[in-house]
């Protein structure tokens, strides 16, 4: 509804504007200030991204009219996503390498140093750390007698001027967006969309009508497993794997080498798409992915950071074709139902990020990663379902055509 009303390039300024409270909050983080602020960001963050998803979708549509269709217009939505997610991923890069200067800046860290050694010495990493850790509602005295001291909360005045450059960042952001994005209105290529000419009420009956169609409902697994993925990646692993092995200070390298890993993978993604097809790449990536999953299962950690840096490449490389391919789906099975499918998208990724969420203190890393492995099983399954009968429309398509020609011959 809310593009509806708005149009995408302004849904996109007023989503980021929404997020801004939430930056504002860390001047005074106390309850009454980050709950609205964080409902803040919840109401932002879908229309944003369905927002972005229908942008780019249309844009890439338009570019190959006036290409005049020499480049399918389905592998421009591809390298639209691809080339979108490569600045998304840098952007995570960028933050945690801001984050790390400004928390340490001018501080000494010989004692991180020997504090973290001395947690090497008494704790058994690979009995305790990856796959064998357990939440930490069943280790509150394990937590009581930890020495790590690298969980100190960082400097008041630090975290200040970290979320003050965020702050700034955001608002420059929404102003970039307003001025220089151009509306989707000189776009129009005779397209009729799914909220063309209709009020936000029946948009948002499209929307539930959407969950009727079978590509819909095929998609949601798979859709399910990047909301889960993400944020196992972003809380379960970098306390399992990389707090518990190595101390929290190691947490923004690791999610700097998955930021990079990230957007060469959205960089590549495209064109290799375009070299052996959708569905190879997607099968490829559920292979590389399921063999990742049983790695992590099986290996005993370390206290060499390289591995642990190996496996959070491995892992953001394929969660960035997961989004781009599956992202790239609203635009190209349902064209002209753009803001729906993207509604949905975001609905069920968030729906399985909260689930996520919701089971971490509550379960081991080991489930986890097996709950994990079984989704994705089942959305590839689903994904494939899609792709088979695609090509069965094809080639019925393609038989009828032929039949045509013979009769008229």
């Amino acid at each position: 509804m809310v593009i509806r009303w708005l149009g995408c390039k302004w849904t996109i300024v007023v989503s980021f504007v929404a997020y801004m409270p939430y930056l504002a909050a860390q001047f005074y983080p106390r309850f009454y200030t980050l709950i609205p602020a964080g409902l803040a960001v919840g109401f932002g963050g879908g229309p944003l991204w369905c927002a972005k998803c229908t942008y780019l979708s249309v844009i890439a549509e338009a570019f190959s009219v006036i290409k005049q269709r020499k480049v399918k217009a389905d592998y421009l939505i591809v390298k639209f996503f691809g080339l979108f997610f490569v600045f998304y991923q840098l952007a995570q890069v960028l933050g945690n390498l801001i984050s790390f200067s400004v928390l340490s800046y001018g501080e000494d860290n010989s004692s991180s140093h020997l504090n973290s050694s001395t947690a090497y010495s008494t704790v058994n990493i690979s009995e305790t750390c990856g796959a064998n850790y357990v939440a930490p509602v069943d280790r509150q005295k394990s937590l009581q007698n930890d020495t790590n001291l690298d969980l100190h909360r960082p400097d008041a005045t630090r975290l200040n001027v970290l979320t003050g450059i965020f702050l700034a960042c955001m608002a420059i952001a929404s102003l970039s967006v307003a001025i220089g994005v151009d509306s989707l209105k000189r776009y129009k290529l005779g397209r009729t969309g799914s909220g063309t000419g209709i009020s936000g009420m029946k948009m948002l009956v499209i929307t539930i009508k959407q969950l009727a169609n079978k590509y819909q409902i095929l998609l949601l697994p798979i859709t399910m497993f990047i909301g889960v993925e993400q944020a196992f990646i972003a809380v379960d692993f970098t306390a399992s794997f990389v707090a518990c092995g190595l101390g929290i200070s190691y947490i923004g390298y690791a999610m700097i080498s998955f930021g990079l890993a990230n957007a060469f993978a959205a960089a590549v993604t495209p064109y290799i798409t375009k070299l052996i097809g959708r569905f190879p790449m997607i099968l490829a990536t559920a292979v590389f992915h399921c063999a990742l999953i049983v790695f992590m299962l099986l290996w005993k950690p370390t206290d060499q950071y390289y591995a642990y840096s190996i496996i959070v490449a491995c892992w953001g490389l394929a969660d960035g074709i997961w989004l781009i391919q599956i992202n790239a789906l609203s635009g190209i099975l349902f064209p002209g139902n753009e803001e729906a499918a993207s509604s949905n998208f975001r609905l069920w990724e968030a729906t399985g990020s909260v689930i996520m969420y919701a089971t971490s203190p509550v379960l081991s890393t080991f489930t986890k990663l097996v709950c994990i492995l079984c989704v994705m099983v089942v959305g590839t399954i689903g994904y494939s379902s899609i792709e088979v009968m695609e090509y069965r429309i094809k080639r019925g398509a393609a038989g009828k055509r032929f039949e045509m020609i013979q009769q008229t011959s």
